[in-house]
């Protein structure tokens, strides 16, 4: 399978990244060890970004506006944004396969399932999950990103696809859902450690993470197949994950890790994840 996508080293507080033709240095907090590569090949790369005096770019000219890129079969459309980020957070490709071979199974005995991507960004578990054949309901706060999301799809091929493309706060459209008795079989989310909604709700995930759980579960329908939380807030462990999970959905089987971005390079820890299979 074609992977645009590789990890070419990592180490003091940073990674080396390559993104199709580009290569991009960024800060990268847990990479506590010693880069493997040496300084001349970090200083080839097209462009850096960095934090130590505010977010600031470094030969930002050198990328273009946008490029497209294909990882775990998914197509996406790059751009470096003002924050360091691309569209893009490759840790997430083991779960966008899973996601994907999930969905097609339960397609393939028969269920036409559905899922609810919430805190959605760029769409990467929408289109996975959409490429398996689900039905989809995407959410996001940001419209700007929802509408990166569409042209995601669009380069997938899935512009005529099932999914409901939705900008709203995430509580609000959640307890929406439920009064309408609307339900779904499967449920993904990656909540900020700190995020505003869609009218200017304030999120913080040690305050909000169990309001969001409670509305996880009763939007679940009788004959779930998967819940799947990750999260890139530090202090948050895959154990963690796990008892909150487990709590939550005690029929479940639960699989935890850590998201891992790799390549040449070591792996190096990017966020975690747990998932409640029924």
């Amino acid at each position: 399978m074609k992977d645009d996508y590789e990890l070419l080293d990592s180490g003091d507080g940073r990674k080396l990244e390559r993104f199709g033709a580009y290569t991009l240095a960024r800060p990268c907090s847990q990479a506590l060890w010693r880069p493997s590569l040496p300084a001349a090949e970090w200083a080839r790369a097209h462009a850096s970004f960095d934090r130590e005096e505010g977010n600031r770019w470094h030969n930002r000219a050198g990328i273009p506006k946008s490029w497209e890129i294909e990882t775990a079969g998914i197509r996406f459309k790059l751009g470096g944004t003002d924050f360091g980020h691309l569209g893009i957070f490759p840790e997430q490709r083991a779960q966008w396969r899973w996601i994907r071979e999930t969905v097609a199974a339960a397609k393939a005995s028969g269920r036409a399932p559905s899922l609810l991507n919430l805190f959605a960004y760029s769409g990467g578990s929408t289109l996975a999950a959409a490429l398996g054949g689900a039905e989809v309901c995407h959410l996001d706060a940001s419209r700007g990103m929802v509408e990166w999301a569409r042209e995601n799809a669009r380069l997938n091929g899935l512009a005529a696809a099932p999914v409901r493309w939705i900008v709203d706060d995430a509580h609000k459209f959640m307890q929406r859902e439920i009064r309408r008795g609307r339900r779904y079989d499967a449920i993904v989310l990656d909540p900020p450690s700190f995020g505003r909604g869609a009218g200017g709700e304030m999120y913080k995930i040690e305050r909000d993470l169990k309001t969001t759980l409670a509305l996880v579960k009763e939007l679940l329908s009788d004959a779930p197949l998967f819940v799947l939380f990750s999260s890139h807030t530090p202090g948050l462990s895959p154990v963690v994950a796990e008892n909150v999970l487990s709590q939550l959905l005690p029929v479940a089987r639960t699989e935890k890790g850590e998201m891992l971005l790799e390549g040449k390079s070591l792996p190096c820890p990017s966020g975690i994840f747990c998932r409640a299979v029924f």
